[in-house]
């Protein structure tokens, strides 16, 4: 994986780190935890500007956050509703939480969004609950653009200082990303045998 995004973004400069970023965002796997600072690594040996490199990695993360987004809204809360009746103890959510769920949004979500662009692991689902209850498009813009921003510039900045050295930022974020998942997978099936226990 590695070896390929390196020959990309040497081959296709900002171009390719644009595309590489909104592959990220469409199909997590490919990880900005290397991309990135990849890119930076090539700004430091003069292949590209520093902030050229963050702003072609935030265009392309924003371009892909769009899609998720506008792909969510036209599906919209309300048609998985049957869905959420036949299945809520899987999910461990009822149409009850997910009105409350959507009260809160409106109240938080501007934060939940900037906060999770920033979030190894969750960065890329955030656009998903910002579409499907019908955030306003200019905040989840304003807040996904600042948060994606945010976490592009970090990642670039670490490959631009470190040079060669740029894989210890994955060997620190990997942990960091498994301690989030295992956190969503355990917080997960807590909710799944509290649901089972009141249902």
């Amino acid at each position: 994986m590695g070896d390929w995004v390196i020959r990309l973004i040497e081959q296709s400069g900002y171009l390719g780190v644009g595309f590489l970023m909104f592959l990220e965002t469409i199909f997590p796997p490919i990880p900005s935890e290397v991309i990135m600072p990849v890119a930076g690594v090539a700004a430091a040996k003069g292949q590209m500007s520093l902030a050229g490199v963050i702003a072609a990695g935030t265009t392309g993360a924003m371009l892909g956050n769009i899609v998720w987004y506008l792909a969510a809204r036209a599906l919209g809360i309300i048609r998985l509703k049957p869905l959420i009746d036949r299945f809520g103890r899987w999910i461990t959510m009822d149409w009850n939480e997910v009105q409350r769920a959507e009260h809160w949004f409106r109240q938080n979500g501007t934060f939940f969004v900037f906060l999770g662009r920033m979030l190894p692991t969750v960065r890329s689902l955030v656009s998903v609950p910002a579409g499907l209850l019908k955030m306003r498009f200019k905040t989840f813009f304003i807040a996904s653009t600042i948060g994606t921003a945010g976490w592009t510039s970090a990642l670039a900045y670490a490959g631009f200082k470190l040079r060669e050295q740029f894989t210890e930022v994955d060997q620190w974020l990997g942990p960091v990303s498994n301690a989030i998942l295992v956190t969503l997978v355990l917080g997960y099936l807590w909710r799944l045998i509290r649901y089972r226990a009141m249902s």
